[in-house]
């Protein structure tokens, strides 16, 4: 869909994307739905974006155990997961978003800790499989 090369789409490629894939909607529909998907208001859709757009909702209990997870991890409480909180625990070198550039090594904000868990979420049908997956995980 991403004509351009640019990382991310415009009105008018995710438009012939959607003609393309056999989405048959209408044109104030593919708007309706671009802005919608369009958090950041910047007039693009970038894959994040879309794809937190895609996903369920998170139950009430899947949101405390990421945030107690998070909480383990935030050793000065200060709301952010910084170097020192990790140092000697995790290697952030290694992640995804750090080898592209959107995070840096020195923080991670409880949103972003939400947004990651909310997509290994919504492979997992059973939010007691969930919780259980994550106190196992982060020795809760």
């Amino acid at each position: 869909m991403d004509d351009n090369g640019s990382k991310s789409l415009d009105l008018e490629e995710f438009r012939k994307g959607l003609q393309e894939a056999g989405v048959p909607l209408e044109g104030g529909d593919v708007e309706e739905i671009f802005h919608f998907c369009d958090k950041n208001k910047s007039g693009t859709l970038n894959f994040n974006e879309f794809l937190e757009a895609l996903r369920p909702p998170m139950s009430k209990a899947r949101k405390e155990i990421i945030g107690e997870a998070f909480q383990k991890l935030d050793q000065t409480g200060d709301g952010l997961v910084t170097v020192e909180d990790l140092r000697g625990v995790y290697n952030s070198r290694s992640h995804p978003k750090f080898k592209s550039g959107e995070w840096t090594e020195d923080q991670i904000t409880a949103e972003e800790f939400l947004n990651y868990y909310s997509g290994v979420s919504a492979s997992i049908d059973s939010d007691d499989y969930f919780v259980d997956m994550m106190k196992a995980a982060w020795k809760l």
